[in-house]
């Protein structure tokens, strides 16, 4: 790629720098420590560009730099360092001398590391990866879980047994199809299922939507949302300890209902009438429960979302 003046000029006028451009000034020298943990940790997060000999505020001025007079060694000495080839490239700009380095992005399902760190960008900082985010990255090269079959060699009868389609249906304010192929034409194309040998096989997306008892699916059993809740305010005593079975889709307003009826309540006493008022709204159990779904870690086995109060 050649960086045209003009596109140096279009870089120096973006409002902030982003995860994939950073500007230094490095006048007459840039530290060679400093320079790799940016290239890696902005491969880490796409891929993109560092220009030495540029001012990071606004509005950005040209100073030039004197920094890497062989940018062919200094590449070569990159490669040998990081593990990756970033290219260096030398733009006479009418402000002075600038290098472009052109950082490539890290393969799918794999994070580069500087001395045993895995770095990122957090605003003007360069930090450690978090462990989620981690996890996430590793996770890009595995097959998608939500993809992969919870229950296979299904015929048409027992993909109607095991999910409860008439839900789908009701949620999204659809008529019900007039005949079984075509609700499973449209669990199909919502990748609810999968055609399998003259059969069906229901996805792991399926499942945890719509299973009118997850427990009826081996893998996701665990997968049910656990709800205790104990007398006082320690965990000593139990007082009640409950499962939902159904998937998540089907089961949520119910869900949601159970545990706002759960919710301790104050008394209060308006215009002389005396009325209870929960402690806190229905929409914030309801936020709380459909955030604990969406950010579990499904790949992880053997784990619930559990509710205590």
């Amino acid at each position: 790629m050649v960086t045209t003046i003009q596109q140096i000029d279009t870089w120096r006028a973006v409002h902030s720098e982003h995860q994939c451009l950073e500007f230094k000034e490095a006048k007459t020298q840039f530290d060679n420590h400093k320079l790799y943990k940016y290239c890696v940790a902005l491969a880490n997060e796409g891929g993109g560009y560092l220009l030495l000999g540029i001012e990071d505020q606004p509005p950005r001025k040209v100073v030039g730099t004197a920094a890497f007079n062989d940018p062919v060694d200094m590449a070569a000495r990159m490669f040998h360092t990081l593990g990756f080839r970033v290219e260096i490239e030398e733009v006479h700009h009418p402000g002075g001398r600038v290098l472009v380095f052109h950082i490539p992005s890290r393969p799918r399902g794999t994070v580069y590391d500087f001395e045993g760190a895995y770095l990122m960008r957090a605003g003007e900082e360069l930090v450690p990866m978090s462990e989620d985010r981690l996890r996430a990255i590793f996770a890009e090269g595995l097959p998608d879980w939500f993809s992969q079959s919870a229950q296979t060699d299904c015929d048409d009868d027992k993909v109607v047994q095991l999910l409860d389609t008439q839900s789908y249906f009701d949620l999204l304010h659809l008529p019900y199809p007039v005949n079984r192929a075509g609700v499973l034409e449209r669990f199909e194309s919502e990748k609810l299922i999968q055609r399998q040998d003259g059969g069906w096989t229901i996805t792991n997306l399926g499942a945890m939507l719509f299973a009118k008892k997850l427990e009826q699916f081996d893998e996701l059993a665990r997968k049910a949302a656990r709800i205790i809740v104990y007398e006082g305010r320690n965990k000593l005593k139990t007082k009640l300890d409950k499962l939902d079975t159904k998937g998540y889709a089907v089961g949520f307003q119910g869900l949601v209902e159970f545990i706002y009826g759960l919710v301790p309540s104050n008394e209060v006493i308006e215009q002389a009438l005396r009325r209870e008022v929960k402690m806190f709204p229905e929409i914030a159990v309801r936020e709380l429960v459909a955030n604990a779904f969406i950010h579990q870690d499904f790949s992880q086995t053997g784990t619930s979302v559990m509710i205590e109060i």
